[in-house]
């Protein structure tokens, strides 16, 4: 049965005021499991009214003081763990053990931006004036419009939400439209918590509301992780307003010629599998020396019989539905257009048949893609390891670096100076060495690289409170 679902504004659950509402169906059983109410106008205004009077009142509480608060949010969503997760996974469709990672880590991060908050110092510096003293803070921008994506519903909520808290921000966020029950169900534990009133309101809705919350005057900053196409519109509506911006990737995952090969095809299987595929910093694109594609081959597919694909409540399954049609007519095309090139698809390659949903895709590796295939040039988001072959390192750098996103890439290889050359030569905002392209480590600077269609500003540890605050500078005459 569906359960009737409310808007979360200054601080209590409130009924919509507009007549429209849409219903989420769960992507592992077909049903349909939540109603929301779409917001109106008038909802949205009294959002961010709320937050405006709160942001006013919070920026004057000391940082020591939000910390706190900071702490017992974090406390309480981990107290919520098993609950949440399992909300999450039956309106995502990932396996239940990704969703209690996820969950805790939500949690984690309003325990390490307390920290990172009451650390957050200015600087003094000489002036060129002898009567003049100068030194900088950190001050709040003011309310944050947020924007999250559907695949980590309440963990990129965290990801601003916490470290915003911390520097004296208000927050109106739009959670996705397939996922934002775990979201709204979240709240009870910002208020348990005693957060104040109005620092925290969720309008879910649909990409109407998005667009009205870009667009609202009472917004000061945008915070948005998504799809670049999505991302474009959003600049586009919002003008000056301060932002973040964590956009699509692509990310390449290369192989050179003296790598561990078993080590270099676990970690392209799990950044396929994790999330089924539907993550920023999936394995998009594997990039191999010649004269290790055979070896390569052969560790990935014994790597892919550990993918299990099934109940994402079954603790056996690690591969678990699509979340939407969308994205799973994503795959179909490209799976079309890499057969039509001359792909070799290897083991999967479509749906299943047979399951409560047909959005349950089978883990697929593909090998000889060709470098102009859809499987090369866009961001699949699927259970997908596409496999381009390159004739030395010069040929696999030009390759990872031929795309038009720029998020996260990897390098396997054994060789130090091979490593920095790739490190510093890619043109992603992060390289990993030696492991999956979707390594993640809260306390790491995360983002897009300059000139890549990928946003700007980091996710993670102190950067995100640093573009989260306005710096300022005082400057006396004595």
């Amino acid at each position: 049965m569906s359960t009737r679902y409310q808007l979360f504004i200054d601080g209590a659950y409130v009924d919509g005021t507009g007549p429209d509402s849409y219903e989420v169906r769960s992507p592992a059983t077909g049903e349909h499991v939540g109603t929301i109410p779409i917001p109106s106008a008038a909802d949205l205004d009294a959002a961010v009214k709320a937050a405006n009077d709160a942001q006013a009142a919070w920026a004057r509480v000391n940082v020591w003081e939000r910390a706190k608060v900071c702490h017992r949010i974090g406390d309480e969503l981990a107290k919520r763990v098993d609950e949440l997760a399992r909300l999450q996974t039956l309106e995502q469709g990932k396996p239940l053990a990704e969703s209690v990672a996820d969950i805790e880590e939500a949690a984690q991060l309003f325990h390490l931006h307390a920290e990172d908050a009451v650390r957050l110092h200015g600087e003094t510096m000489p002036s060129t004036v002898d009567n003049k003293r100068m030194f900088t803070f950190h001050a709040p921008v003011g309310t944050w419009g947020i924007i999250t994506p559907w695949n980590f519903p309440l963990l990129m909520l965290a990801e601003f939400v916490a470290p915003g808290l911390a520097t004296g921000n208000s927050h109106v966020v739009k959670p996705p439209a397939n996922t934002p029950l775990t979201v709204l169900k979240a709240m009870e534990a910002f208020v348990a918590a005693g957060l104040p009133e109005g620092l925290v309101n969720i309008v879910a809705g649909e990409g109407a509301t998005g667009d009205a919350l870009v667009r609202h005057p009472g917004i000061d900053a945008i915070g948005f992780i998504g799809s670049s196409a999505t991302g474009a519109k959003i600049q586009a509506a919002a003008g000056l307003k301060r932002s973040i911006m964590e956009c699509s990737g692509n990310g390449p995952l290369v192989v050179l010629a003296d790598a561990d090969l078993d080590a270099a095809a676990a970690a392209a299987v799990y950044g396929a599998h994790l999330c089924s595929g539907q993550v920023c910093c999936a394995t998009e694109r594997v990039i191999v020396h010649a004269d290790a594609h055979d070896g390569f081959v052969e560790a990935v597919l014994r790597a892919a019989e550990k993918v299990v694909l099934g109940d994402p409540f079954d603790a056996a399954t690690n591969l678990g539905p699509l979340n939407n049609e969308g994205v799973a007519a994503k795959m179909d095309r490209h799976m079309a257009d890499a057969r039509d090139r001359g792909g070799k698809i290897l083991t999967g390659g479509g749906r299943r048949s047979g399951t409560p949903t047909d959005l349950y895709y089978e883990f697929t590796v593909v090998d000889d893609v060709p470098v102009d295939s859809l499987l090369s040039r866009e961001e699949s988001f699927g259970p997908v390891v596409p496999i381009i072959t390159g004739a030395n390192d010069d040929e696999l750098l030009r390759i990872a670096n031929d795309d038009k996103l720029g998020l996260q890439g990897a390098v396997f290889t054994q060789n130090m100076g091979a490593a920095f050359r790739f490190v510093e030569e890619m043109k992603v905002g992060q390289v990993v060495v030696n492991d999956s392209t979707c390594f993640w480590d809260i306390n790491m600077p995360f983002g897009g690289a300059g000139g890549r269609g990928t946003g700007w500003g980091r996710i993670g540890g102190k950067h995100t409170l640093l573009d989260m605050s306005d710096l300022r500078t005082g400057v006396f005459s004595l």
